[in-house]
């Protein structure tokens, strides 16, 4: 499903172009989304104020209250011209005072949209999040504390988004082996030192990510119905019995958590510090 770089994508595409417009029309033509679509009718009128990812949810701020929005496993949000008739998948669209729709795209419907008039944070699907991987707050004294005495795998303990929001399985993978970390490896066990490797390692690969338009699997498109370009820069995830990039020996595959995991046997030996960061 879409992770972070490709919901950050998203929203630095579309802010620029929905910011202080303002939404004379909503429409709903299929509300079954993951949750019933909350789109109610004092939503028309609004101004978008501002657009920002929050975790894996895109929100959009309006003058009374915050549309929040979950892609799912195969949405996408696009800016269509309001003539464009809509598809089988199109379910919702917000239209625009400029001639514009912005519209959600679902062929899975596992995405969600929902309204909510406090603080954003306050909604409940937000309530619980953990730190978001960009921020200064993220560091590996704070990995380090919040994994003292954890028996799960690091990989796992990076994947929980009340520690850190936003590490798919995807970019876990990817950081795990930039850092030299074994990803089975219990949370409790990594170094300091491998701890701050980590957080450099997660910070790459999701700005790398990011300024690539993010990862092209399965359904995956970014708001313009292209795309994202990460995976052909992919060291470990989904390459079983490819040579590593690095040193060539056979890249190894193994189930955690119902998650399928990809590392390099000879670069991920340590639950520590490798020492050439990235």
């Amino acid at each position: 499903m879409p992770e972070l770089p490709e919901v950050e994508t998203i929203s630095r595409g579309i802010a620029p172009l929905v910011t202080g417009k303002r939404i004379v029309a909503t429409v709903v033509r299929n509300p079954r989304l993951r949750w019933p679509v909350e789109l109610p009718e004092r939503v028309s009128g609004q101004r978008i104020i501002t657009v920002y990812r929050r975790a894996k949810y895109l929100l959009l701020c309006l003058e009374t209250g915050c549309l929040i929005v979950h892609l799912g496993m195969s949405g996408s949000l696009r800016i269509v011209p309001d003539t464009t008739k809509p598809g089988k998948h199109d379910h919702v669209d917000l239209k625009l005072d400029d001639g514009h729709l912005l519209r959600l795209n679902d062929p899975r419907r596992f995405g969600s949209l929902h309204w909510h008039e406090g603080p954003p944070e306050t909604h409940w699907l937000l309530a619980k999040l953990g730190i978001e991987p960009l921020t200064e707050t993220f560091t590996g004294t704070y990995l380090k504390k919040q994994a003292r005495g954890r028996r799960l795998a690091v990989k796992n303990f990076i994947m929980d988004g009340r520690i850190v929001v936003g590490i798919g399985n995807i970019y876990a993978n990817e950081a795990l082996f930039c850092a030299g970390i074994r990803p089975s490896v219990r949370a409790g066990r990594v170094t300091a030192a491998g701890y701050d490797n980590l957080v450099f390692a997660i910070r790459e690969v999701l700005r790398e990510a990011i300024k690539m338009g993010g990862t092209t699997l399965r359904d995956f498109v970014n708001q313009d119905g292209n795309p994202g370009y990460f995976k052909q820069s992919l060291y470990v995830y989904d390459r079983a019995g490819r040579p590593c990039r690095r040193c060539a020996a056979p890249i190894k595959v193994l189930k955690s958590a119902q998650r399928t995991t990809y590392f390099c046997p000879k670069c991920q030996r340590t639950q520590g510090f490798r020492g050439d960061k990235w």
